[in-house]
């Protein structure tokens, strides 16, 4: 089966925990909107959405369409990625603990950006930047702390040892982690550097993940959409201050 990924073209966002797990599992698939020219895929994924073409359609992309199944919800599609492709434990309790480490991805997600827009998405960094750099400020000092030293413990308390989250092997938890990490030091680079002496496992899990052969061939090429202050993980030097 070939797979067709609906995301915005030009960002990472929150497609791109999706595309981490279709390239680990060496999966086919298309980037619909970045496929030929990106604005016929963008108007293809409008379509999908606007609820009159499918039965049951997707809020906001990314959503997957798998054969006649269309799949809505970062968490959704990976936790139906992780089961098909190996990303996921065998077990009932296995698969639904690496849910729930992605729905508390999602929120920690959240939290990253509204550093950014914490009043309103549809207004410009430039109309909120007062109260970005209070949220922004109470974010480095409080939240990333709380949620990077939660992933910190579970890997220290894995029972199969702390170089995944779940389990002996790579999950796609583990992947998500990797793009937690990597788009909080492009964000905030001078607090992540004194943050991460506090999380040396969730460190050492990162760096295996990016040195998986098909993660780093797909971190090399042009699939991977470099950062950019138009996705989630934005950095404005303002905004990055230390904790």
């Amino acid at each position: 089966m070939r797979y067709e990924l609906y995301y915005w073209p030009s960002i990472q966002g929150r497609g791109e925990f999706v595309r981490l797990a279709l390239e680990e599992a060496g999966a086919d698939y298309v980037d619909v909107a970045r496929a030929g020219e990106a604005e016929d895929g963008t108007e293809a994924m409008m379509r999908l959405l606007d609820g009159k073409t499918v039965e049951r359609p997707p809020f906001a992309p990314p959503f997957l369409k798998a054969g006649r199944l269309l799949i809505g919800q970062t968490a959704n599609i990976l936790l139906f990625l992780g089961e098909r492709h190996g990303l996921a434990p065998a077990g009932e309790g296995g698969r639904l603990w690496a849910h729930q480490l992605q729905l508390t991805t999602a929120d920690f997600l959240q939290e990253v950006h509204d550093t950014h827009h914490p009043i309103a998405s549809g207004l410009y960094y430039e109309d909120q930047r007062k109260e970005a750099r209070r949220r922004a400020a109470d974010f480095l000092a409080e939240r990333a702390p709380k949620f990077l030293g939660y992933f910190e413990e579970v890997l220290r308390h894995n029972p199969a040892g702390d170089k995944h989250l779940v389990g002996a092997r790579l999950s796609y938890p583990d992947l998500s982690l990797f793009q937690m990490v990597a788009g909080l030091r492009y964000a905030f680079p001078r607090a992540m550097a004194r943050l991460e002496r506090r999380i040396p496992r969730v460190v050492a899990l990162h760096d295996r993940v990016a040195a998986r052969p098909r993660i780093a061939a797909y971190l090399a090429s042009e699939r991977r959409i470099p950062f950019n202050e138009e996705g989630i993980f934005r950095h404005y030097p303002e905004l990055d201050a230390a904790p």
